[in-house]
C-alpha cells in the first residue's frame, strides 16, 4: 500500500473526526461560552488529552510499531510478535493502572501546579480538581488503544485507530445534547461533558480490540514480566515521551499561563488551538503514522537511501497541504470564528481575542506537521536521545518566550511562543537528520517549497481582498455565513489550484498517483526520479 493511500485512509477519517470535533466546539462555545465551568473542564480535558496526543499519538507509537514490525517480519514472525505484544500488554495494564490511580489521588495538587490561580475564584478551583479525577481514567483507557492502534498500522490497517476519536467526538456532543435538552446549569454540563470523555475511553477500547480479534490478532493478558525486548522498549518510551511531544508540552506551559490571566483565557486558547489543530491532525499525524512502518522496513533492510526518498516525498506531501492551510487560516481566522463559534454565551469580544490566537497559532502550522515527518527519521533507527535534546531546546525556549510575552501581549503572546519554539524544534530536527545524511533538501524539494510559498501568498492576497468585502456575511444569519464561508474556501482552493499548478507548486504526478490509487504499487514506483 503506497504512503499516499495510506495518508489519505488516515487523513480522510481523521477529517471526518476533526469535523464532529469541530461541531463539538461550536456546541461547547454557544452553549458554556469563555466563563468559570468553561475554564474549569478545558483543565479537566487538558490533562489526559495531553498525554494522549503524547503518548498515544506520540511515544508509544514511535517506539512500539519498529520493535513490534521487526518482531512481525523477523524469522519468528507471527509467534515472536505475538509473544511481544502480550508481555508488553501485560506490563503497561499495570502500570497505567497504577498512575492513573496516583494522579487520581493527588489531583488536588497537580491543579494547583497548573492553575493556583484559579483559587482566587469562588468554586472554580474544586470544581477543576473534581471533573479532573472524572476524566482523568481516559488516559490510561487510550494508552492501552495505542497498543492496539500500533499492531493494526504494523498491519497496513490503518481505519481503526483513525476511527476512534469519531467515537469521542460523538459521546461529547451526546452529552452536551443531552444536557441542552433538560436544561442544566453550566456545571452540571461540565460534570456531563467529564463522563463522557471517561465513557468515549471504554467504548474506544471495546472498538479497538474487536478490531484487533477481527484482523486475527490474539492478545492475552498474563502475569507482568519485564523481558528484554520490554525494557526496551521502557527506554525508548521515556524519551521519546519527550521528544515526540514538544507541541503537547508546550501546551502546557501554554495552560499554566493561561489560567494566570482573565477568566476565559484557557478556554479560548484551547478552541483556538483545536481549529489549528484540523489540518495538524488531518496531515500531520497522518503521514507520521503512515511512515514509520515504512521507515522501519527501510532502515532495517539498509536502504538508506530508499528511506531518504520517503522521508522527502512525505516532507513534500506536508508542505503541500499545510503552507496553503497556514496561509488561509491567517487571513481568514475573524471570518471562521464570527461564522462557527460567536453566539450564544459566546460574545463577539471573546471572538475577536480568539481570531488573534487563531492567526498566531497558524504561524507555526508547517512546523507542527514538520515535526511529525521528521521524528520517524531517527526513531525508526531507534534514536530517541536526538529528540530528546532538540524537544528540551525548544521547550525551553517556548518557556522563555512565555516569561517575556505573557505581562504584554496576554494569550496571544502564548500562542505566538508556541509556534516560535516549534520552528526552532523542526529546524534542529532537520539540521541533524542533514549532518548525518539521512535527509537532505535537494534542489528539487526545496524549488517545489517555496513555488508552495508563493502560490499560497497569493491565494492569501486574493483571499483578503474577498474578506475585506465580505466580513459581514459571517455575523449574519445561517445562511449567509454558510455562504461565506463557501465562497472563501471555493476562492482559497481554486486560486491555489491555478496558481500552484502554472508555477510548478503541485506536482501533477501527486493528482495522477491520487486518481489511481487503487492500482498503485508502492511509493518507489510512483514517484519516479525522486
Amino acid at each position: 500500500m503506497s504512503l499516499i493511500r495510506n495518508v489519505g485512509t488516515i487523513g480522510g477519517l481523521t477529517a471526518v473526526s476533526r469535523v464532529f470535533g469541530f461541531a463539538r466546539d461550536m456546541l461547547f462555545a454557544r452553549l458554556f461560552g469563555a466563563g468559570l465551568a468553561a475554564d474549569a473542564f478545558q483543565l479537566a480535558f487538558t490533562l489526559p488529552n495531553t498525554f494522549r496526543r503524547l503518548f498515544a499519538e506520540g511515544a508509544f507509537s514511535v517506539a512500539f510499531v519498529p520493535m513490534y514490525s521487526k518482531k512481525l517480519h523477523g524469522e519468528g514472525g507471527e509467534d515472536d510478535a505475538a509473544h511481544f505484544a502480550n508481555d508488553v500488554l501485560s506490563v503497561f495494564v499495570w502500570v497505567l493502572f497504577g498512575f492513573s490511580l496516583l494522579c487520581i489521588a493527588g489531583m488536588e495538587g497537580i491543579v494547583w501546579l497548573l492553575a493556583r490561580e484559579y483559587q482566587s475564584v469562588p468554586g472554580k478551583f474544586e470544581l477543576s480538581v473534581t471533573l479532573s479525577r472524572i476524566t482523568f481514567p481516559y488516559l490510561g483507557l487510550i494508552s492501552v488503544v495505542a497498543l492496539l492502534s500500533g499492531i493494526l498500522n504494523t498491519r497496513s490497517r490503518f481505519a481503526p485507530g483513525a476511527i476512534a476519536p469519531i467515537l469521542l467526538n460523538l459521546c461529547l456532543i451526546g452529552a452536551m445534547v443531552w444536557s441542552w435538552f433538560y436544561g442544566l446549569p453550566d456545571t452540571a454540563k461540565a460534570f456531563a461533558q467529564s463522563w463522557a470523555v471517561a465513557a468515549a475511553g471504554a467504548l474506544q477500547l471495546a472498538y479497538l480490540w474487536w478490531s484487533v480479534r477481527r484482523a486475527g490478532v490474539r492478545l492475552k493478558l498474563h502475569w507482568p514480566r519485564l523481558t528484554p525486548d520490554t525494557r526496551v522498549l521502557l527506554w525508548r518510551i521515556f524519551p521519546a515521551t519527550f521528544g515526540a511531544g514538544i507541541y503537547q508540552l508546550s501546551q502546557l506551559a501554554d495552560t499554566f499561563f493561561a489560567t494566570s490571566l482573565k477568566q476565559g483565557s484557557l478556554t479560548l486558547l484551547k478552541m483556538a488551538d483545536r481549529l489549528n489543530q484540523m489540518p495538524l491532525g488531518i496531515v500531520g499525524i497522518a503521514l507520521g503514522t503512515a511512515i514509520l512502518p515504512s521507515l522501519s522496513r527501510h532502515i532495517a533492510g539498509g536502504d538508506q537511501r530508499g528511506a531518504a526518498r520517503l522521508q522527502g516525498r512525505a516532507v513534500e506531501l506536508a508542505t503541500l497541504l499545510t503552507v496553503p492551510a497556514a496561509f488561509a487560516l491567517g487571513v481568514c481566522a475573524p471570518a471562521f470564528v464570527n461564522a462557527f463559534f460567536v453566539g450564544g454565551k459566546f460574545r463577539p469580544e471573546d471572538g475577536a481575542v480568539m481570531s488573534q490566537i487563531v492567526v498566531a497559532l497558524v504561524c507555526g502550522l508547517p512546523s507542527y506537521v514538520l515535526v511529525k515527518v521528521l521524528e520517524p527519521g531517527y526513531f525508526s533507527r531507534g534514536d530517541t536521545r536526538t529528540p530528546v535534546m532538540t524537544a528540551a531546546t525548544a521547550l525551553s525556549f517556548n518557556i522563555f518566550l512565555n516569561l517575556v510575552v505573557v505581562r504584554p501581549f496576554g494569550v496571544v503572546g502564548l500562542a505566538a511562543a508556541t509556534a516560535c519554539s516549534a520552528s526552532l524544534n523542526c529546524l534542529l530536527l532537520y539540521a541533524n537528520l542533514h549532518r548525518r545524511d539521512h535527509f537532505r533538501f535537494d534542489a528539487r524539494l526545496l524549488s517545489r517549497v517555496v513555488r508552495q510559498i508563493a502560490a499560497s501568498a497569493v491565494m492569501a492576497a486574493v483571499l483578503w481582498l474577498v474578506l475585506q468585502r465580505t466580513m459581514p456575511l459571517y455575523s449574519g444569519t445561517v445562511l449567509t455565513k454558510a455562504g461565506g464561508i463557501a465562497l472563501l474556501v471555493t476562492i482559497g482552493l481554486a486560486v491555489y489550484a491555478v496558481v500552484g499548478w502554472l508555477i510548478g507548486a503541485i506536482d501533477k504526478s501527486d493528482l495522477a498517483i491520487l486518481a489511481r490509487r487503487r492500482s498503485a504499487k508502492s511509493i518507489d514506483d510512483e514517484i519516479p526520479g525522486f
